[in-house]
């Protein structure tokens, strides 16, 4: 009996990565697709028939789903710095649009069973958390425009063409695996990048941000339940305990120094961001049977385990598209 056969995009990724080694540890054959142009090659398990192009090459992507013939879809595949995005507007749309589109052409004509999406929160913006999946989206910036963009190009697919999909909206997620030489986002990391450096941690503002951080470890199995049922629903993922960033940024300050650092806050220029974001996930509670038991202050002592054990890697500036209002941070 041939095993079921998952196509996972963005595997060397944090939610590739450890979604990957979920499923093969299930008995799935997982194919894999990453340009590992922000994740690498070593968090992908040597089980996964691995494929290196950017999603943006269709031939290539064609031929994948014509000789492999994955049953199911999981396109993790994404470039998620939601503050950076306005000064990338071109490389946000063509990374996060264009290439999902080519996932779902696909998808629809190599007949899959069904596709599953990771969008995000910032499809929200400035609306009153904690956000339920019935909030009207009205993101503020062009990585949550791309993202409602794809959730509205699915609802779509699905009517012309009858295309199965289900939606995750998660938020502020982190683990092991995760890119932590990213400039530009998934703020624990680069936290612990600085301090392993010795140097401060920053903040951008005063820190009374609020933010609810999620252990990737909590994701897998519910992200599993969503193949094969519930299509076309929306589910949040992640944490009901938020903190300030300034809180955060002092827990990390605290762990990082008793292992022998010698750090402290910055706090620089505010940039443009949504104040207080954060996730009601009763829905997934009640369906999926989804629980976050993530414990901020083990998340980074895990992370920072992790990390001080890696041979650092280099940080990559991006190529700013517009250098007009641009943080000095950035420069």
């Amino acid at each position: 009996m041939n095993k079921t056969k998952v196509l996972i995009t963005g595997c060397a990724g944090l939610f590739g990565s450890h979604f990957s080694k979920y499923l093969l540890d299930k008995g799935y054959n997982v194919l894999g697709i990453d340009d590992l142009s922000g994740g690498y090659i070593e968090n992908i398990d040597e089980r996964v028939r691995f494929f290196t192009f950017n999603l943006l090459d269709l031939n290539i992507l064609n031929k994948i789903f014509e000789s492999e013939k994955p049953d199911y879809v999981y396109h993790f595949a994404a470039y998620a710095a939601e503050g950076l995005s306005p000064y990338i507007r071109n490389f946000n749309y063509s990374n996060n649009v264009l290439c999902s589109a080519n996932v779902i052409n696909c998808c629809i004509n190599h007949k899959v069973k069904k596709l599953v999406f990771t969008s995000s929160m910032a499809v929200y913006g400035e609306s009153a958390p904690p956000y339920t999946e019935d909030h009207i989206p009205l993101p503020e910036d062009p990585y949550g425009i791309a993202k409602y963009a794809i959730e509205l190009d699915l609802k779509q697919a699905y009517r012309h063409f009858g295309l199965h999909y289900s939606i995750v909206r998660p938020h502020n997620v982190h683990g092991i695996y995760q890119n932590i030489w990213d400039k530009y986002r998934n703020v624990l990391g680069i936290w612990i990048r600085q301090a392993l450096k010795n140097e401060n941690l920053t903040v951008y503002g005063d820190g009374q941000q609020t933010r609810a951080f999620s252990d990737m470890m909590y994701y897998c199995e519910p992200m599993e339940k969503l193949m094969k049922d519930f299509n076309g629903e929306i589910f949040n993922l992640g944490s009901d305990t938020y903190h300030s960033i300034k809180e955060a940024a002092g827990i990390v300050k605290n762990i990082v120094n008793r292992n022998g650092h010698h750090v402290d806050i910055d706090y620089l220029e505010p940039r443009f961001e949504v104040k207080d974001a954060y996730c009601n996930h009763s829905k997934a509670i009640r369906l999926l049977d989804f629980k976050d038991s993530t414990e901020l202050e083990l998340l980074v002592g895990k992370m920072y385990d992790w990390a001080k054990d890696i041979k650092p890697k280099e940080i990559k500036i991006m190529e700013y598209e517009i250098k007009k209002n641009l943080y000095s941070y950035w420069k």
